[in-house]
Formats: structure tokens, C-alpha cells, sequence
């Protein structure tokens, strides 16, 4: 498996750029930042008596706090926004002590800190060598509430930036979410809200995961939404468990194609740990994104990124030592151009970004992401996937 992990690789589209035209670029990136938690254990509250769209209608609150929430009952039913309107309930997470200085994990504030920074570095790197800047939008997986975000834009290598953050809580079983952070100066949020995915066992329970993060805006100018994703993972098996992506697919596919059909010519970004591969069922088939720029028409309006990589032998994790590309970039046609310069923006490279640092160097697992856990124990690493990039431009003209 080793002698096949491709840890890094850039993928060009079009031809190089004119000197005399000066460009403006922007990088659209993410990171799964693998079980970013603060050290408090916490509980979800959900306010029903406020707007599902105020991301305070459900939120992390310490554990030591809960007993003096105002509650209507002890609830027992399905969790979903629609059924919890106008209750005021509180639900535990089976997170809720893993993460804490008097676990096994011993998770205190110095890991928490060193955890921060670690993840600032890395986001801060992301398409900087096109940009000379930090990405102007960067999804982030794996966080447990909005307040570890806080901390993390805080980091000194964030902080210039100006980041805002777009997040809400999930029902997921394990307390994490996805969300977007952006800097202010670059990209002016519109309107923003999730999209629940309901998927289901063999029995017809329920399982909970993680909602897909929307965002839409103008990015320098040019209207564009965000669709943050962390879909069901293979647990169970790739067969066993593919009709619950291909679910999340369909979820994805809808908002998309209805985003584009309310705001004609909005420019789309759908991002994020698929936990399917390019060429899967739920990516090819469900939701339609197509690895290459001759096969976009009207039908099939999507197109992944990551597709040409991961054909090149480019994998962004190791899943039961195999290599995967389950971190992807798709984005919607006009997007693509195969002019020099245009304009407006659209896609100049891709990859999935591996420096050296965040690759292990020895041991089991030499050539994979270097992750932050190994067991109970903080490695001091980064995460178990590399991170992935798309970088836009477009021509600059001084008004």
C-alpha cells in the first residue's frame, strides 16, 4: 500500500497565465480537523421557541450548566429541527467525557492548545503559494461546537485574517459538526442554513449524522454558495453502508440544482470527506459530478476536481490501508474555463496538499497523514487526512 500513496499532487487547468495581466486569486479550501473538542464536557440545548436559522436554536452548553436550563420535557422522540419547534430540551452526547483532562485521553488545556495551533498552521498554508494569502474561504470538518472555532480563528496565524464563521449543530451521534470559515474582507455572506440528512439502519432507526453546511454569498463581488459535507462513513462496510451516502448525494444534488435554478449564474463549491471515492456510486451516479471538462453539459452540470488525482494514484487518507480520495472539490461548470484568464473567477489548480510535515515518517503507518491520535494518545500531529485545495482567478482590473 505504501508504494502506491501518492501524498501530493497539482493538477493545472488551462494554460499558464499571461505576464502582462495581473490576476486576482482566491482559495476555496477545507480540512478535517480530526475530533477538534474543547476540554468541557457539554451537552446540546435545543431552543425551539427560536428560529432554526439563529445557530443558537441548538447549541453546546457545559455540562455543569444544564441544570439550569429552562426545559419543556424529557424528550424521548426522533431529533430533527422540524419535530423540536417550540420545546426547550436538552440532549447528552456520547462525546461528552472523552475529551475531557480526567479521561483516558487526558485531554487538557496544553493539547488543546498545541491542537489549535497545529490546525491554524495548516489552514494558513492552504493555497498560499498561488495566493501569498490565507484561504479566503476553508471548510472545516470534525469540530465539536462553534466555540472551538472561536478559538481557532484566534490563532495568531488566522487572526490577521478576519475570519467569520458560518456553523450550526448537528444531530450527529458523536457531537461533530462541519462548518465554514471566511474572511469578511473577501466574502460577504447572503444567506446561510443546513440541510439535514436522514438516513437509516436495517431495522428503519434512525442514525444521525452530520447536517451539510450552506452558504451563499459574493466573493469579491461574485456570487457564489458553499455546500460544507461530511458524509456517513463506511462503518459496517463500503457495500453495507453506500445507500447512506448515495442518500446524502441526493440531498446535495437537490439544494444544488435548486441554489442554481433561484440565482442564475451563482457559481458553486461543494466540498468535503465524501467518504466515497470519485468514481463511487453516490458521486458519480447520485450526484452526478463528472471527472472531466469534455463531459459537463446541461445534464450534468458538476464537475469534481479531484477526479484526474485520484486517477493519478493521489489518495488524501488510508481507510483499512487502502489508499482513498475521500477528500474532493466539485464544483459547478462555470466554474471551468479553458481560457488563460477570464473575468470572472474560475478554477486554476487543485490538489490535495501534503508537505512533509503533515506525512508520517516512520513506523505502521509511514506515508499516511500524520494524525493527531493514535488511541487515547495526542501524537502532536495534524489530522488523518490531508487537506484539499482549489485556488480561482480571475483578471484584475484597478477601479
Amino acid at each position: 500500500m505504501k508504494k502506491y500513496f501518492i501524498i501530493a499532487a497539482v493538477f493545472c487547468f488551462g494554460l499558464a497565465f499571461s505576464q502582462q495581466k495581473q490576476v486576482r486569486r482566491a482559495a476555496v479550501a477545507f480540512l478535517n480537523v480530526e475530533n477538534l473538542w474543547d476540554t468541557i464536557p457539554s451537552a446540546d440545548y435545543v431552543d425551539g421557541t427560536l428560529p432554526v436559522s439563529n445557530p443558537k436554536f441548538h447549541r453546546s452548553v457545559p455540562l455543569d450548566s444544564v441544570q439550569y436550563l429552562q426545559t419543556t420535557e424529557d424528550y424521548k422522540g426522533e431529533w430533527s429541527d422540524e419535530l423540536l419547534i417550540g420545546k426547550k430540551v436538552v440532549r447528552k452526547q456520547i462525546l461528552a467525557d472523552d475529551f475531557t483532562v480526567n479521561s483516558p485521553k487526558r485531554w487538557g488545556t496544553k493539547f488543546y492548545n498545541q491542537k489549535l495551533a497545529n490546525e491554524a498552521k495548516v489552514i494558513s498554508e492552504l493555497g498560499r503559494q498561488y495566493t501569498n494569502d490565507n484561504p479566503a474561504i476553508c471548510g472545516l470538518i470534525e469540530v465539536e461546537n462553534r466555540q472551538v472555532i472561536e478559538d481557532l480563528i484566534k490563532q495568531p496565524a488566522l487572526a490577521k485574517s478576519n475570519y467569520g464563521i458560518v456553523h450550526f449543530n448537528s444531530y450527529d451521534s458523536r457531537g461533530i459538526d462541519v462548518a465554514i470559515i471566511y474572511q469578511k474582507s473577501r466574502f460577504s455572506v447572503l444567506n446561510s442554513y443546513k440541510k439535514e440528512i436522514k438516513i437509516f439502519d436495517e431495522d428503519g432507526k434512525r442514525e444521525y449524522t452530520r447536517d451539510i453546511v450552506i452558504a451563499i454569498g459574493l466573493l469579491d463581488g461574485e456570487k457564489v454558495a458553499l455546500f460544507m459535507n461530511h458524509w456517513p462513513s463506511r462503518r459496517g462496510g463500503e457495500a453495507v453502508s453506500q445507500a447512506k451516502r448515495n442518500a446524502a448525494a441526493t440531498v446535495l444534488k437537490n439544494e444544488m440544482d435548486k441554489i442554481i435554478a433561484e440565482n442564475p449564474g451563482i457559481k458553486t463549491f461543494a466540498m468535503g470527506d465524501y467518504n466515497d471515492d470519485p468514481v463511487s456510486p453516490s458521486l458519480k451516479k447520485h450526484l452526478g459530478a463528472v471527472g472531466d471538462p469534455s463531459e459537463l453539459s446541461d445534464k450534468y452540470p458538476y464537475y469534481n476536481l479531484m477526479y484526474k488525482l485520484y486517477k493519478a494514484g493521489v489518495a488524501s487518507l488510508a481507510y483499512r490501508d487502502a489508499p482513498n480520495l475521500f477528500d474532493q472539490i466539485i464544483v459547478s461548470k462555470n466554474l471551468y474555463s479553458p481560457e488563460k484568464i477570464t473575468p470572472t473567477y474560475t478554477v486554476y489548480k487543485a490538489e490535495i496538499y501534503a508537505p512533509s510535515y503533515l506525512v508520517n515518517k516512520e513506523g505502521q503507518y509511514k506515508g499516511y497523514p500524520f494524525r493527531s491520535w493514535d488511541g487515547d494518545r495526542f501524537t502532536g500531529g495534524y489530522s488523518d487526512h490531508f487537506p484539499a485545495v482549489s485556488v480561482v482567478q480571475k483578471e484584475y482590473v484597478k477601479k
